[in-house]
């Protein structure tokens, strides 16, 4: 897994490349926790070019969602690849998530 960070106009994106697994899941949940110490607001993943999602990274997008949440801010996630949508839908976490079809449409809602 690879993460590309930037922060536009107070909006903090992650792109994701590569898989969120066992072995990756730890750096993830560091660099979300990072940016909710920073008093961030604002969080898109830009999920277009990951390859997989376990379990264990699902759990973490969805307590990050809590966090934010807690703190009156948002996360959306984005451009999801059509086998990686279907893995959220068949755990039913995609109707509790704020998903988009591109990043330009997540940076206007967010």
């Amino acid at each position: 897994m690879k993460i590309n960070q930037e922060n536009k106009n107070g909006i903090e994106i992650f792109s994701i490349k590569g898989s969120v697994d066992l072995n990756t899941s730890e750096e993830f949940k560091t660099l979300i926790n990072a940016s909710l110490e920073k008093s961030q607001k604002k969080l898109i993943l830009n999920l277009e070019d990951m390859d997989y999602i376990t379990s264990e990274g699902i759990a973490i997008i969805l307590q990050a969602t809590k966090n934010f949440k807690r703190r009156n801010g948002n996360v959306v996630l984005c451009a999801l690849q059509d086998f990686v949508k279907e893995i959220f839908k068949l755990v039913h976490v995609d109707e509790y998530l704020n998903i988009e079809n591109n990043l330009e449409t997540a940076l206007k809602i967010i």
